[in-house]
Order: C-alpha cells, then sequence, then structure tokens
C-alpha cells in the first residue's frame, strides 16, 4: 500500500482519532496531577502558634498541611511560658500553599546567667549604666560613711555579698552599698588623720 493510500485510509483516520484522544487524555491528567500538586487557587490561613508549646503547634500544622521549622531560641521572657512559641514567620492569618514552612522561635526556659564585672571601688553612676547594659537591675541603696560619695563599696544578691566573676540571672536585682562622701567632714576623721600623722612623724624622728 502507497503512504497516499494509507494516509487517505479508514484505518489512518482511526489511529489517528485515537492518538489524538490518547494525548488529550494524557494532557488533561498532568494538567490535574499538577493541579492537586501545587493546590492551583487553594491557599491555606497560618493559625496563630504563639504561646504554644512544639509539640502542639507541630500537630496543628500537620493538621492544616504545613510544616515547623525551628530558627532559634530567644532569650527569656517572663510574660509568655518557657519553651513556648514568641514569634512565627510568616505571622498569623497569612495565606500560605499548602506544605509551607512555619519558621518559629523559641522562648528559653529560664534567665540566662551573667557573670559580674568589677563593681566596686567605681561611682555608681558607671556601675549603673553597667548593669543596665547587662541585662540586670537596681535594687535597694545604703549608704555607710567613707570619703568618696557614692562610691560602691559592696554589691549584694538577695543578702548576699557578691563580687567580680560571680554569676546571676540575667534580670536580677543588685543592692548596693555606697560611700556618702561625710567622712572627711567628722570630728572623727580629723583626729583620726592627726594621730596617724602623729605616728608617722614620730617614727620618721625615731628613724633619724
Amino acid at each position: 500500500m502507497s503512504l497516499v493510500k494509507f494516509l487517505t485510509s479508514k484505518t489512518f483516520f482511526i489511529q489517528l482519532v485515537i492518538a489524538i484522544v490518547l494525548v488529550a487524555v494524557l494532557v488533561f491528567g498532568l494538567l490535574k496531577f499538577l493541579n492537586f500538586r501545587t493546590h492551583h487557587g487553594k491557599e491555606i490561613e497560618v493559625p496563630d502558634l504563639i504561646k504554644m508549646q512544639l509539640t502542639a503547634a507541630d500537630e496543628k500544622l500537620k493538621e492544616a498541611g504545613l510544616e515547623l521549622y525551628v530558627l532559634d531560641t530567644v532569650d527569656f521572657r517572663p510574660d509568655l511560658p518557657p519553651f513556648s512559641i514568641v514569634e512565627q514567620d510568616p505571622k498569623p492569618k497569612n495565606a500560605v500553599k499548602d506544605g509551607r514552612k512555619i519558621y518559629v522561635k523559641i522562648n528559653a526556659g529560664e534567665y540566662s546567667d551573667v557573670t559580674l564585672p568589677d563593681l566596686e571601688g567605681k561611682t555608681f553612676r558607671q556601675v549603673s549604666a553597667n548593669i543596665i547594659s547587662l541585662g540586670l537591675k537596681e535594687g535597694k541603696v545604703t549608704y555607710k560613711p567613707h570619703i568618696a560619695k557614692d562610691e560602691v563599696l559592696g554589691v549584694f544578691f538577695k543578702g548576699k555579698k557578691v563580687k567580680r566573676g560571680d554569676k546571676v540571672k540575667k534580670n536580677a536585682v543588685l543592692d548596693f552599698l555606697l560611700g556618702d562622701g561625710e567622712e572627711l567632714y567628722t570630728d572623727d576623721t580629723f583626729t583620726k588623720t592627726d594621730s596617724i600623722s602623729q605616728s608617722q612623724e614620730t617614727e620618721d624622728n625615731a628613724g633619724e
């Protein structure tokens, strides 16, 4: 059979129709599959995960067809439960596609430790700026007779004296003992100073 006769034959037209139908079915099936995979036109509202524990948040996201991904643990926030979610991205009520990762940050279980620097012998103004930068708080301030006014003579945490290198929790409240700057102006101080001077002169004379 010649090519011309075959192209004009009934058999060719039947095979051509079958081929067209098969191609149409394949294209239709492919489009449906892609539509199913991408959920074309379907979006999911991101649930609010703030204050939720990881296990509960993970279950909630899986039910919605989303995925949980932990980014980091942030400094402890007392207004939120320990180990709960404090931040999420995308934000609640945003519309996303199925399978989207929801990135979260977790609240620490407690305040982190702070190592105390050398605070004694400095002015209270210097120390105040320092402890604020460390995330600590000023507590009770008391004074005692001393030559230098507002010089830090002692630092206390819960009634116990602390020093350089000791560790306290961030947000801890420190109490301070300061000099009142009035010791030089009392009679006792002058008497004490005169006695020291006289003793020194006696020692110097004896040495000669």
